[in-house]
């Protein structure tokens, strides 16, 4: 399967039967980043969470009472 990284439209070629690719094919919203970009990308955030001046927003969660 051919893919795209829609940061530097860069076109690599992954095997059809791993997990990404199903992803890709079932459902059009998800998108591909590749290896360099993802690393660049995690790299930059770990970063910015060390100086105390980024916060990550994530959803509470609640506590179900089941």
């Amino acid at each position: 399967m051919r893919v795209k990284c829609v940061i530097c439209d860069k076109i690599e070629t992954i095997d059809d039967e791993t997990l990404i690719a199903k992803r890709l094919r079932n459902r059009p919203i998800h998108t591909y980043m590749c290896k360099e970009c993802h690393d660049r990308i995690e790299e930059k955030t770990i970063i910015r969470l060390q100086t105390g001046n980024f916060r990550l927003y994530r959803d509470k969660k609640k506590e179900d009472s089941w």
